[in-house]
């Protein structure tokens, strides 16, 4: 009989308080940035008040890892256009709904009449597509590597019920092209990543070792209860000090080195590297992932070609300068004003994993 996993070990008040003591002695005054790359770790990040209890010196930056975040506003604006066609009925998960295109989203295409509904898997929108042979079923696929092989799986559950009405409008992004990129860029100048403990559940660590080889920054991936973080960040501050990059697995209770060969298979079947644009980053190569050829018949871009709306930033909104970790989401001057989650000008406001979000409900 398998024994349950005592997460109290992770919560030990007593082992937190060694772990943020230590940091004093491992710091000292020398300016360090950290960067979180997962937007469960910025919620976890905020909900235990640690930016407010490491030394000064250790600053905490939130990077790219809301997937709702990081979908670009042209990409909105086609799920918005594919909405208004007849007979189709767009499948998203709920974060999706009130992100904001330039002129309206999922949520107000619904007010108007579109047929928008909310799923909690894409499985969910392949038994509503074999439901209603009448309707024209798309499933908005957003997500970094943790969210695709389910994708992938229900685009072969489709072919294999041969069901001619589902489609994925497939917006996946892969999280080492946008490390790369922050990684490279020397306004973000960041010391160390706290890597995605759910990503690598599936990647593994493999593909985040350019950092240590080509940037000479370390990495550590990591769980989201408290010691999980104070200890990632511990070993990271200790690695920048001491000169010794490496990339770090801190959560093999969750994470193996190999990652889910089985799931990384099933992607590879399924899709194929992309160029891909982020919001704040810009266009990246083979940073997304396009359906193959040999199911494009499930392509939503391929079989229902609309034409979209021009793209347009919502004004005064820095979520781009946000997910770049070059600034605060405190900092911008929306915040908590003309922004906030019962009326978000942008995403990282919406998502439940937006850096503004957390800041917001954690400040």
């Amino acid at each position: 009989m398998t024994r349950a996993l005592d997460l109290d070990a992770f919560r030990d008040p007593a082992l937190a308080r060694e772990l943020i003591e230590r940091f004093g002695g491992i710091v000292g005054d020398r300016p360090i940035k950290l960067m979180e790359v997962c937007g469960t770790h910025t919620m976890s990040i905020g909900r235990y008040g640690f930016r407010s209890i490491l030394p000064k010196s250790l600053q905490l930056l939130s990077g790219p890892g809301c997937p709702v975040c990081v979908t670009a506003n042209r990409d909105i604006d086609h799920a918005i256009a594919l909405a208004r066609l007849d007979g189709t009925c767009i499948a998203t998960f709920g974060d999706m709904m009130r992100v904001p295109g330039s002129t309206s989203s999922l949520a107000a295409e619904k007010s108007a009449g579109a047929d928008v509904r909310i799923v909690y898997s894409p499985l969910d929108a392949v038994e509503l597509a074999a439901r209603n042979p009448e309707l024209q079923v798309i499933f908005m696929g957003v997500g970094f590597e943790t969210t695709a092989p389910l994708i992938a799986a229900s685009i072969v559950a489709a072919s294999e019920r041969g069901l001619s009405n589902f489609s994925v409008l497939c917006l996946h992004k892969t999280t080492p092209a946008a490390l790369r990129a922050i990684a490279g860029d020397p306004a973000c100048a960041v010391d160390g990543f706290i890597l995605p403990g759910h990503v690598s559940t599936i990647t593994g660590t493999a593909p985040f070792r350019f950092l240590v080889d080509e940037f000479a920054i370390p990495g550590v991936v990591t769980g989201f209860e408290p010691v999980d973080i104070l200890e990632g960040i511990a070993l990271l501050a200790e690695m920048v000090v001491d000169g010794t990059p490496r990339i770090v697995n801190a959560y093999r209770r969750g994470a193996r080195d190999e990652g889910n060969p089985v799931a990384r298979q099933l992607c590879a079947r399924v899709f194929e590297p992309a160029d891909a644009t982020w919001r704040g980053l810009g266009a990246l190569p083979a940073s997304g992932l396009r359906i193959r050829d040999d199911f494009a018949a499930f392509d939503a871009a391929r079989r229902f070609p609309v034409d979209i709306e021009p793209t347009r930033e919502p004004r005064g909104c820095r979520c781009g300068d946000i997910l770049r970790g070059v600034m605060a989401p405190s900092a911008c001057p929306l915040f908590g004003r003309a922004c906030t989650p019962e009326h978000p000008v942008g995403p990282c406001m919406v998502s439940s994993e937006g850096s503004c979000a957390a800041y917001f409900r954690y400040r």
